[in-house]
């Protein structure tokens, strides 16, 4: 495994490319007790969805749905949940549905691009990617765009990654996901200078796990600053003594 590969796979803080599902907020106003009951069923299905019980999320989502079909929210829940139960037919044909019932909901454009890129139908994802994040009302547009980044990181392709990354920095100057992606991205690049950069800039904002210390020793040892390396190290030991990353420095002596 390539030095990248394994800054990357111990990073913890990184994007997951997964969707957030809400108990309470996302939907509609309910007019009648249809829809009161809709909204119970798709609360109750959501909680199931979270513990991992994804019989009993089917089962409330298609409840909720029966009694309230245009809803695009509980529609794009019960793809996520069909896609928890390896069903990927019925998982895109409900956020198809999802779509057609919302096509403006960008919360759906986001967790449909997801699925698309999870799918490697990279270009279809994109599109949805781009579409959530030119919404006027999508308030979290960094976050649209370092998924972006993600999903074209996975194709590969580096270039639309870092424009997406440097779009999300746009929207939001020091969104820390979007500084972590650039800083794995220009280390595999082997772009050390600027990966130091981003590092800097995400530590800045108040994030220094043991992965990240651990992270800008490696930048250090490759642009052969030593003494950089071992004040990381130092922290990475005194900070997080018991960590997996400590146990790598004291084995490298």
């Amino acid at each position: 495994m390539s030095m990248y590969k394994t800054v990357v796979l111990a990073i913890a803080c990184s994007p997951l490319l997964c969707a957030c599902i809400s108990t309470t907020t996302g939907r509609a106003a309910p007019e009648a007790d249809s829809g009161d009951a809709a909204s119970l069923n798709y609360q109750l299905g959501a909680r199931y969805y979270q513990a991992g019980n994804y019989e009993l999320a089917r089962d409330r989502l298609l409840l909720s749905i029966k009694l309230d079909p245009r809803d695009p929210i509980t529609h794009s829940t019960l793809a996520l949940t069909y896609e928890a139960l390896d069903n990927l037919r019925l998982a895109r044909a409900s956020y198809e549905e999802a779509l057609r019932v919302g096509p403006r909901n960008f919360d759906v454009q986001n967790t449909y691009a997801v699925f698309l890129c999870r799918q490697r139908d990279f270009a279809a994802a994109e599109a949805e990617f781009n579409k959530a994040a030119n919404h006027p009302e999508n308030d979290n547009a960094e976050v649209t765009l370092t998924n972006a980044g993600v999903c074209m990181v996975q194709k590969p392709d580096n270039d639309a990654a870092e424009r997406f990354f440097r779009q999300a920095l746009e929207r939001r100057a020091n969104y820390p996901e979007a500084l972590l992606q650039l800083c794995l991205l220009k280390f595999g690049q082997q772009d050390y200078l600027a990966s130091r950069a981003f590092l800097q800039r995400f530590i800045g904002t108040g994030n220094r796990s043991a992965s990240v210390l651990y992270l800008g020793a490696q930048i250090e040892q490759q642009l052969g600053d030593e003494r950089a390396k071992k004040d990381y190290e130092d922290q990475l030991l005194r900070n997080f003594p018991t960590s997996p990353e400590a146990r790598k420095v004291l084995e490298a002596g």
